[in-house]
């Protein structure tokens, strides 16, 4: 949730008041050169912190913004606002097709592809003739706005401190949004954020562009500040120092950006000056004190310093207030779809079947879901059955078969569709393994289920014009936690629940979406007594607003009592269907499955 106070920003208001005070010139260089890292490391605390996709080559993004800038002034005479624009739009266009390719690879290999084309491009700066090869550009033209001319570190200074403040303040009101709660599901929820009908391929490359424009405007800048640039900024070395900025100050925290620039800068100068006269001139030890200090450093601050300094801060300070959901008059209704009359065919499933390798997990299973109806699907552990739900919400691709929802006033076939596309067309679902975002409060993971009910994005949320639809969505995920009983625990981290009200909150996360079709998977595992009971109550009450249950559980009385049909899976087939009086007497059901219990 939005902080009404915002450390970060308050710390940027302090540093950009450098530039007005008689400090010495030395402050102000060191201060210019903060606030030149702080905005890598912004963009960095989005891509790998937030996104977790770790990137070292975001130097040169610098280097493209630097050098764009710099030829065009001293080649055409173009002012360094024309260089700005056309620096951003050349690496915009570099990072979509990087990202294009990049940001398919996962694991190691995503890291050791930034490094693979930052190395590449940095042997570009240094090898093109029109770009003065090693020995670089110089006599770049000083910024002017209007007839000041920024040619100093102190006139300049202001100009870097309120790119920095923009830049933060336009990151936190990105997080704080609809697109930023998705790009938080990136760093290891991108599964479930795909089953909310979240396109998390387009969102990461969103992220990297984003990311590289922030460097591109931090090299705009230091190109205009030196009046000269070469190559050596922009290296591997410089990639790896912003990334190090971005974890030791907090990789996921705006404020981190700035502390860990800070911290790194000051400490290099302070290694730099004082090493050589402890030790002697001969030898680059402060890289040596230097990797030793970062060492020891995360091992006693794994989520970086901005969360140590938040806690002692608490102290003094007291918690931030946090925003409301909207009310009516701020919070217009969000369109629903029609309830289907009862009885009507909302899904049907013919023949599906899905295979690893030699285990044939869901073997010519076929079934039918109406609305106004609860279908129970039942069998024993490794049935099957979590592998079916996958198959209808789009997770993993069926090999045979068809799976039809109704949509716009008819059945369409579904299963080639991805996950998110499945999710527009209103099925939603819940995990046999809790999949949450621990770290965002309940209400923000709740409102993520709400993703494809909104349509305002990336630059409105910068912009913050999105005020409205997140008064909406936000009002829906309140009402959503509220039918299913967890209205108190809403500002509460998602991670601090019981497992059995973690069960919950991904129910209200899906009814948020809107969906025709709902499955649960195991939903009254881990609930108490009274707890089941108001869950059944809850499917009940969605049963007879026209909505289509499917069901997994292993409470048989639960099950028993609540739906209307069961169909009852063994070795990936289905040995039996009907009414649950039907089931119960089923021999073979009797043998594979109820029997076994008792």
């Amino acid at each position: 949730m939005t902080a009404l106070v915002r450390p970060p920003l308050l710390l940027a208001g302090l540093l950009l008041a450098l530039a007005v005070l008689p400090l010495p010139e030395f402050w102000i260089t060191l201060a210019n050169y903060i606030g030149l890292s702080a905005i890598v490391a912004l963009g960095l605390v989005l891509l790998t912190g937030i996104g977790g996709m770790t990137s070292f080559g975001q130097a040169a993004f610098v280097g493209i913004g630097a050098y764009t800038s710099a030829y065009l002034n001293l080649r055409y005479g173009c002012s360094p606002w024309l260089g700005l624009v056309a620096g951003l739009a050349l690496t915009g266009a570099t990072a979509l097709a990087l990202g294009a390719i990049t940001m398919r690879l996962s694991g190691h290999y995503l890291p050791l592809g930034t490094i693979a084309w930052g190395l590449s491009l940095f042997y570009l700066f240094g090898n093109l003739e029109f770009l003065g090869k090693y020995d670089g550009l110089n006599g770049i033209a000083p910024i002017a706005i209007g007839p000041w001319s920024l040619q100093s570190g102190r006139a300049i200074c202001g100009l870097i401190w309120v790119v920095v403040l923009g830049a933060a303040l336009a990151l936190r009101h990105l997080l704080d949004s609809r697109s930023g709660r998705a790009m938080r599901a990136l760093n290891g929820s991108a599964l479930m954020a795909e089953s909310m009908a979240v396109d998390t391929a387009r969102l990461r490359i969103v992220c990297f562009v984003l990311a590289a424009l922030l460097a591109s405007m931090s090299g705009w800048l230091y190109a205009h500040m030196q009046r000269a640039v070469n190559p050596t900024p922009f290296g591997l070395n410089a990639g790896i120092e912003y990334l190090f900025m971005a974890v030791i100050g907090g990789a996921g925290q705006v404020g981190g950006a700035l502390l860990g620039a800070a911290v790194l800068t000051i400490l290099k100068d302070r290694l730099q000056s004082m090493l050589p006269a402890l030790l002697g001139s001969s030898g680059n030890y402060e890289v040596i004190v230097f990797g030793v200090l970062m060492v020891v450093m995360l091992q006693h601050a794994r989520d970086g310093l901005w969360p140590l300094l938040q806690r002692a801060l608490q102290r003094w300070v007291p918690p931030h207030a946090i925003r409301q959901p909207g009310t009516g008059s701020v919070a217009p209704a969000l369109p629903q779809r029609l309830p289907a009359a009862p009885g009507t065919l909302l899904m049907q499933v013919d023949q599906l079947g899905k295979r690893f390798g030699g285990l044939v997990a869901v073997d010519g299973i076929s079934l039918s879901l109406h609305a106004g109806e609860i279908l129970g699907l039942i069998g024993p552990n490794g049935a099957g059955k979590s592998t079916l739900f996958n198959l209808l919400s789009g997770v993993i691709a069926s090999e045979r078969g068809e799976v039809s929802l109704l949509f716009d006033g008819r059945l369409q076939r579904i299963e080639r569709l991805p996950s998110r596309q499945i999710a527009r067309r209103g099925l939603s679902r819940s995990f046999q393994q809790v999949r949450l975002l621990p770290g965002m409060s309940v209400l923000d993971n709740v409102a993520l289920g709400a993703h494809s009910r909104g349509q305002r994005g990336v630059v409105a949320a910068m912009c913050r014009t999105n005020r409205r639809e997140e008064a909406s969505l936000f009002a829906l995920a309140h009402s959503q936690l509220e039918r299913v009983g967890l209205g108190a625990q809403m500002y509460q981290d998602a991670g601090s629940l019981a497992l059995g009200q973690q069960r919950l909150l991904e129910i209200a996360r899906a009814l948020c979406s809107d969906p025709t079709v709902l499955l649960l998977d195991e939903p009254a595992a881990g609930l108490r007594h009274h707890e089941k009971r108001a869950l059944a109550a809850l499917l009940r009450t969605l049963r007879d607003d026209g909505m289509g249950i499917l069901l997994v559980e292993h409470d048989m009385e639960f099950v028993m009592q609540l739906t209307d049909r069961l169909v009852v899976m063994e070795f990936g087939r289905c040995i039996a269907a009907g009414t649950p009086a039907q089931v119960q007497a089923d021999p073979a059901v009797l043998q594979a499955y109820l029997g076994a219990i008792d």
